[in-house]
């Protein structure tokens, strides 16, 4: 039986940013199971005109605002639209278009598209980000919103927000992981020739003078520390095989990374125990060994809180394989 097929409408505000827009529909367009398509993409306006993009050209879209009205995904990528970049305000047409939203459809907002989510009251005491370079600006306009723009994306469960251009690419892998598993947005990453999952947060691209020295990059230790998570790999441990100090080794880790080691390091052994529990049966008692999390237990600990479920349920849920016992 084909799988339901999700829909998702990305709303383009002229004068959009036209390398936002595209980034839906070649990520989701992508993800497919048994080479079925599991989302409906379509590209709408706020009214039937053509949209101006920000670099130099006009998009002529195939649907106008009433395609919002069955979405179940609706993403407002970057936009220099006035109102919502400049008073807080929405122009009269994007409040119309905004309106036909369904009540329970998940909202998305690429770059500065949340500052469109922003003026219509949808981020209000929540979480978001958006490009670092407009952080200042948006939280002048919108105070009541609590804006990180150290990372990459936000996931507020039914609205999400990404910060600068391509970190677009990672909110809607990370969608697609969340919606039908690892393997689906692997393949989607793949084909589109992007990392399924970039570590950090936007706080390594913010422009800011750092230290240079000869000590080098912590990439190979990075790589390295990936093909062993199954081993003990203490902040000592990495720290020698880079051949730095303990204190160099942390700074220049957090420099490129955003993150601090061991936060990184947990992060890419959840991702790697997804990974198991979707593609192989092994019990996840050995799950949790193959991936460093140590025990089942600790393994349900981490996974409850990246994401809020068991790793059996898990792996009912994205498993295409037959359950294992614990």
């Amino acid at each position: 039986m084909a799988p339901a097929v999700h829909r998702v409408v990305v709303l383009a505000i002229g004068e959009v940013v036209g390398y936002d827009m595209q980034i839906p529909p070649q990520i989701f367009t992508e993800a497919r199971r048994d080479g079925l398509p599991l989302y409906d993409v379509r590209i709408c306006g706020v009214d039937d005109r053509p949209v101006r993009c920000g670099s130099g050209y006009t998009a002529v879209l195939d649907h106008g605002p009433e395609a919002l009205d069955d979405a179940d995904t609706v993403i407002i990528p970057g936009t220099r639209v006035d109102g919502p970049r400049t008073n807080g305000t929405l122009p009269g047409d994007l409040a119309a278009a905004l309106d036909r939203i369904p009540p329970n459809a998940r909202i998305m907002s690429i770059c500065t598209g949340a500052f469109v989510l922003g003026a219509a009251g949808l981020l209000d005491g929540r979480p978001a980000t958006t490009h670092w370079a407009h952080a200042e600006r948006f939280r002048a306009l919108y105070p009541s919103v609590r804006l990180d723009e150290n990372v990459l994306f936000v996931d507020d469960g039914d609205v999400l927000t990404s910060a600068g251009l391509a970190a677009g690419v990672d909110l809607c892998l990370h969608v697609v992981r969340n919606d039908h598993g690892s393997e689906v947005a692997n393949t989607a990453a793949r084909y589109c020739v992007v990392p399924p999952w970039r570590d950090g947060g936007q706080s390594q691209f913010i422009d800011r003078p750092l230290t240079h020295t000869a000590d080098g990059s912590t990439a190979a230790t990075r790589a390295w520390a990936l093909e062993h998570l199954g081993e003990p790999l203490d902040l000592a441990t990495l720290a020698a095989h880079a051949r730095m100090s303990l204190r160099t080794f942390s700074r220049r880790f957090r420099d490129e990374t955003g993150l601090p080691p061991h936060t990184w390091l947990t992060r890419q052994r959840v991702l790697h125990a997804r990974h198991l529990l979707e593609s192989t049966d092994l019990p996840v008692d050995r799950v949790a060994a193959e991936c460093g999390l140590g025990t089942a237990a600790s393994l349900r600990q981490h996974l409850n809180a990246a994401i809020g479920v068991s790793p059996l349920a898990y792996r009912r849920t994205f498993s295409s394989r037959r359950p294992a016992s614990r």
